[in-house]
């Protein structure tokens, strides 16, 4: 359980070192650094400068006294401050960013589940006027409450998938190869590809028009097949 809360820690900033002194501090409170080094097997210098990246990312604070110690924040303030702080500087990057110019002629290799995952999502949220998907329906829970933000505001959903329902949307059930994904957006951006869960899966975004107008007519053909 230990090595999981660490990996989660990390993702808030807090290195290996820190997240293991960090929790030494919760399990057993107040700690001199001396205590720590003797509890966490490392080094004294190691220590302390770990106390202080602690105190600095707001987990720790020192206690002045007879000896000096170090306290834990409590796990839900350290978190709720965290997470304040970083939607903070999250609103302040999105409104002070530069505007990117969008390379639609160009294609974009997308790898790894993580990052196709995050893709996806994007592409649902910034979808204008249609979307067109085709994929399981497991994937397609995976984004049930943006697909439901779209039909809500009005847009056109159209998926071709294998048992899934959503109120609104156009759907035809069809086989669907396994872990295959297409997507379209507004009849101009296109993702292609495999999502199996895997950090070597790889996907195909583009805006290239040559690429959007095979895949619609591809999807085209197969509603057609399904109608007929």
């Amino acid at each position: 359980m230990d090595s999981l809360i660490v990996e989660n820690l990390i993702s808030f900033g807090l290195t290996r070192q820190e997240a293991a002194i960090y929790l030494e501090l919760l399990k057993h409170g107040d700690l001199t650094g001396y205590e720590l080094s003797k509890e966490t097997g490392i080094s004294r210098s190691n220590i302390y400068s770990s106390l202080a990246g602690l105190a600095e990312k707001g987990a720790a604070c020192l206690i002045e006294g007879e000896s000096t110690k170090y306290t834990a924040v409590a796990m839900n303030a350290f978190v709720e401050n965290t997470l304040n702080e970083l939607q903070t500087k999250a609103e302040y990057l999105k409104k002070h960013a530069p505007a990117k110019i969008e390379n639609s002629a160009g294609y974009i290799t997308i790898q790894g589940a993580k990052n196709i995952r995050n893709k996806i999502g994007q592409m649902i949220r910034e979808t204008k006027l249609r979307l067109y998907l085709m994929a399981s329906a497991d994937l397609v829970f995976n984004y049930a409450k943006e697909l439901m933000e779209l039909v809500d505001a009005g847009k056109k959903i159209v998926i071709l998938t294998d048992g899934y329902e959503l109120e609104g949307a156009t759907i035809y059930n069809t086989k669907v190869e396994q872990n295959q994904i297409r997507l379209i957006t507004d009849s101009t951006y296109v993702l292609t590809g495999e999502l199996t869960g895997d950090e070597h899966d790889t996907c195909l975004y583009s805006g290239q028009k040559n690429l959007v107008s095979v895949m619609k007519e591809a999807l085209r053909n197969k509603i057609e097949l399904l109608d007929s």
